[in-house]
C-alpha cells in the first residue's frame, strides 16, 4: 500500500537511494565501530585518559569538517542538481575506503598513519553529510504526504542497517581473525558500485520544474531585451526573492543538535565504560554493540511505518517526553544500576529508542525551505550542528564526568532537550498555518 501509488521511476529512485544510503554509512560506520581496534594499530599507545582524548579526536574527526562540505554540495545541490550530489558522495567515499584499505599502521610509518586516517575520516564525512541530506530532500521533492512521510524515514533507517551491517563485519573480523583491511577494500568496492547505479537517477521533479520556470523566465523577458531580463532576476520575480527565514534555520538547527549526543553516549561513551570498568575485548563491545543496533533498527523501522498512519510531530512530542523521563533517571540509573554490563546495554538501547532526533519528521522540516535554497541551507545546518556537538560532546563528556560524575549529562541533555521541544513547536506553528493557506496540504495531513 505505501509503495503501490508510487510511479515506476518513483519507485526506482526510492531503491537506489536507499541502496545509495546503506552502502555509504556501511563504509562510514565500519571505522567507528571498529574504532576500538583500529586505533590501537594507528594511533600510539598511551595511558586511559589520553586513550580517550584520542577516541575522542579521531571520533569526531569525521565530522569536523563537515560544515564546508556542505557549502560545496548545497552549492552543487542548489545549482547543478540533487543528482550529480548524491553520485559524487559515493565516489568520495569509495576513495577513502581504497586509501584507508592500503594504509600502513602507526608501527610502520609512526604518526603519519594517524594523520592521514583522520583525513580519510574527513573525507568520509564530508561524503556521508551529501549523502544523507540529498537522499532525503530528493525523496520528499518527488514524493507527497502521506506516503512522504515513511519513504524519507526509511532512508535513516537504511543508514542504521549501514550500521548494523558495518558492526556484524567488524565482529566477523575480530572473532575469527580476518585481515582488517579486507572490510575496506569491500566498502570501496560497493560505494563504486553504488555510485555507477545512481547515474540512473532522474532529477527531481521540484528542483527541475523549478529550473524550468526559471529558463522560462529568461527566455520571454529576453524578447523584451537583456535589460529586461536582468531587471526581472533581479527585482520582480518571486523566485529569486525567496528568502529562509532565520527562525525557521534556528529551529532546524535546534532539532537536529540533539542526536549526535544519543548516538554518541550508546556506542562510544558506554563503549569506554564497558572496556574500562568491565574489562571488555573489543570483541565483547562489538558483540554488545551489535545486539544493541539490532534492537534499535525495529524501534526505527517501526517509527517510519507508524509515520504513515500517525503525523510524525506527534511522534516527536512523544519521542520527546520519554526522553525527559530517561535523562531524568539516567545519571543514577549509570552509578546505581550499572552492576553488569547487560544493565548497561538497556541503557544504550534506551539511549537510541528515546534520543531526540528529527526522523520521522524531515521531509516536513525540509519543505519549509525554499527549493532553490533548500539543499545549501539544510545541508550547512546539519553539518553545523554534527561538527558542534560531536566535538562537544566527544571532548566534553570526558572533562564533565570527571568532575561532576555521570550527573555531568545532564549539563549538555537538558538544554538540548529545551532547545528540541521549542523547535518542534515551531515547526508545528508553521504546519498550522500552512493548512490553512494550503486546502491541498490540508488534505493531506488529515489523510496523515
Amino acid at each position: 500500500m505505501l509503495f503501490s501509488s508510487l510511479r515506476r521511476e518513483q519507485r526506482e529512485a526510492v531503491g537506489l537511494l536507499q541502496i545509495g544510503t546503506f552502502l555509504e554509512y556501511f563504509d562510514l560506520m565500519l571505522y567507528v565501530h571498529m574504532a576500538i581496534l583500529l586505533n590501537d594499530l594507528f594511533f600510539p599507545k598511551t595511558d586511559t585518559h589520553t586513550a580517550s582524548l584520542l577516541s575522542a579526536f579521531a571520533f569526531c574527526s569525521t565530522y569536523v569538517l563537515r560544515p564546508f562540505g556542505a557549502l560545496l554540495f548545497g552549492y552543487i545541490g542548489d545549482n547543478i542538481g540533487r543528482k550529480t550530489t548524491v553520485i559524487m558522495t559515493t565516489t568520495m567515499m569509495a576513495i577513502s575506503c581504497l586509501i584507508m584499505a592500503n594504509l600502513p599502521t602507526y608501527s610502520q610509518i609512526g604518526i603519519s598513519a594517524a594523520w592521514i586516517v583522520t583525513l580519510c575520516r574527513m573525507l568520509q564525512g564530508l561524503s556521508s553529510m551529501g549523502e544523507i541530506i540529498g537522499a532525503e530532500i530528493y525523496l520528499t521533492e518527488i514524493t507527497k504526504p502521506p506516503q512522504q512521510y515513511p519513504i524519507v524515514s526509511l532512508i535513516a533507517t537504511c543508514s542504521v542497517i549501514g550500521g548494523l551491517a558495518a558492526l556484524g563485519t567488524a565482529y566477523l573480523i575480530i572473532t575469527y581473525g580476518f585481515n582488517w583491511r579486507y572490510a575496506f577494500w569491500v566498502g570501496a568496492g560497493i560505494a563504486l558500485i553504488g555510485s555507477v547505479a545512481r547515474t540512473r537517477l532522474r532529477e527531481s521533479n521540484e528542483f527541475a520544474d523549478m529550473k524550468r520556470r526559471i529558463r522560462r523566465a529568461i527566455e520571454d523577458s529576453s524578447r523584451d531585451g537583456l535589460g529586461k531580463a536582468a531587471e526581472l532576476l533581479k527585482s520582480t520575480n518571486p523566485i529569486w526573492k525567496e528568502r529562509v527565514d532565520k527562525k525557521t534555520s534556528l529551529a532546524y538547527f535546534l532539532i537536529s543538535c540533539s542526536w549526535p549526543l544519543f548516538f554518541y553516549f550508546s556506542y562510544i561513551y558506554c563503549g569506554n565504560i564497558l572496556k574500562n570498568k568491565f574489562g571488555y575485548t573489543a570483541q565483547q563491545v562489538i558483540s554488545q554493540n551489535l545486539l544493541v543496533t539490532l534492537i534499535d533498527l525495529i524501534s526505527v523501522i517501526s517509527v517510519a511505518i507508524l509515520s504513515y498512519k500517525i503525523y510524525p510531530l506527534k511522534i516527536l512530542k512523544c519521542r520527546f517526553f520519554l526522553n525527559l523521563f530517561f535523562i531524568i533517571f539516567l545519571p543514577y540509573s549509570l552509578t546505581h544500576l550499572s552492576n553488569t554490563p547487560e544493565s548497561l546495554m538497556i541503557l544504550q538501547v534506551l539511549g537510541l529508542m528515546c534520543g531526540l532526533t528529527p526522523n520521522p519528521a524531515f521531509s516536513i522540516f525540509y519543505s519549509h525551505f525554499p527549493v532553490l535554497k533548500r539543499f545549501s541551507y539544510v545541508s550547512f545546518l546539519y553539518a553545523l550542528t554534527r561538527a558542534i556537538m560531536y566535538v562537544t560532546t566527544s571532548f566534553g563528556l570526558v572533562y564533565l564526568t570527571e568532575s561532576f560524575g555521570y550527573y555531568g549529562l545532564l549539563l549538555i541533555m537538558i538544554p538540548l532537550s529545551m532547545g528540541f521541544v521549542w523547535g518542534l513547536l515551531y515547526f508545528e506553528k508553521l504546519e498550522y498555518e500552512t493548512r490553512h493557506d494550503n486546502p491541498e496540504t490540508a488534505l493531506h495531513r488529515q489523510t496523515a
